[in-house]
């Protein structure tokens, strides 16, 4: 009963930071800087005539009842940030095109920097000085690798951590920065251990240790906080924009509401991909502790080879996500077997059919 009680408050918790708390403060900026507009006339006035306390009262509903919805339409909210739905296709093949160029031109000012140290070492071979030549005849990477020779070690640092906010297979790029930033983490057990997390991650988080569970829970929820504000903002600098129409607008106080808004969206977006390292930190830790308690679950030994482990993940990831195909018997040398002189099971059938 404690166990169902932790893992309850442990979801409100996260709903509350992720959701709720951002709702509140994007419901208190409508109130305080839309709403005085739009008190002036109709059903607003009564509503505001009605005393502090219903009026707290409603706020707070209001408050709770959107940042539900929210909640239940975060996959959807998500999307559309990570550039999967509502783009229209020349937008999205244009996003990821400038995603993988500046990948690219990452890549390329790093290698410099790590070429130009090695040149100075005298550590270059034939190779490496053909590729320093490339790169330094690039107009593109030398404007950047100007700024680049003044950066100190901890900015430099900065600049791998940007790379690695994207996912290592070039085809998995997506066409904003929150969508690389969270599609790296969503390749990383199939990169790594041809795991697909994104078809076993109920399983894989089932069977993951409590606190690494609790971990991506709670990493998850700052990005949601950025996401969950950013919308808000959105919503008020419209409604906001609707209220000037009114019959007597606050007209300084709504192009406040616009614009403080409006320049804030921005800071939002960077935090919440910011935000995206721990939750990339968790889900790796997920992925890496949770595959031996997964196969074990599934009735299956690890493998001590990393390649043979590699090929038991890619058919456990297509049988859930596949029809039953007779393939799937490569799985048998990886299942494991019943103790010796243990009964068979009733109907005479394989003890091994059951798993998986």
């Amino acid at each position: 009963m404690g166990d169902i009680a932790r893992s309850a408050l442990g979801g409100a918790w996260t709903v509350l930071v992720g959701w709720l708390l951002p709702t509140a403060l994007n419901v208190s900026l409508f109130a305080v800087a839309v709403w005085p507009s739009l008190r002036r006339t109709g059903w607003p006035t009564q509503l505001w005539s009605a005393g502090a306390t219903p009026l707290s009262v409603g706020m707070l509903s209001v408050s709770v009842l959107l940042g539900l919805a929210l909640s239940a339409l975060q996959n959807p909210l998500y999307r559309v940030l990570e550039g999967y739905v509502l783009w229209p296709s020349a937008l999205y093949a244009r996003g990821c095109a400038r995603r993988r160029r500046a990948k690219q031109d990452l890549q390329d000012r790093l290698t410099l920097m790590r070429l130009e140290r090695q040149e100075g070492e005298g550590r270059l071979t034939p190779a490496d000085t053909e590729r320093l030549a490339s790169l330094r005849a690039d107009p593109r990477i030398v404007r950047a690798a100007r700024g680049d020779r003044r950066r100190t070690a901890v900015q430099r640092a900065l600049l791998r951590e940007r790379l690695a906010r994207y996912p290592v297979d070039p085809a998995q790029v997506a066409p904003t920065t929150l969508g690389n930033a969270i599609r790296r983490f969503e390749e990383y057990g199939y990169d790594r251990f041809r795991l697909d997390t994104q078809v076993m991650w109920n399983e894989l988080a089932g069977n993951a240790p409590e606190q690494i569970r609790r971990q991506v829970d709670l990493a998850r929820a700052n990005v949601d906080f950025f996401v969950a504000l950013l919308y808000g903002h959105c919503a008020v600098v419209l409604c906001a924009a609707v209220a000037l129409t009114t019959a007597r607008p606050d007209v300084p106080l709504l192009i406040a509401a616009i614009a403080v808004p409006t320049l804030l969206i921005p800071v939002w977006y960077r935090a919440a991909v910011s935000a995206t390292d721990e939750w990339s930190a968790a889900v790796r830790a997920l992925v890496n502790t949770g595959r031996k308690p997964l196969a074990e679950s599934l009735g299956l030994l690890l493998p001590g080879e990393l390649a043979r482990e590699r090929e038991m993940w890619a058919l456990v990831s297509k049988m859930s996500r596949l029809p039953h195909h007779e393939r799937a018997a490569g799985l048998d040398p990886f299942r494991a077997r019943p103790p010796e002189g243990s009964p068979a099971p009733a109907g005479g059938g394989d003890a091994g059919q059951s798993v998986t």
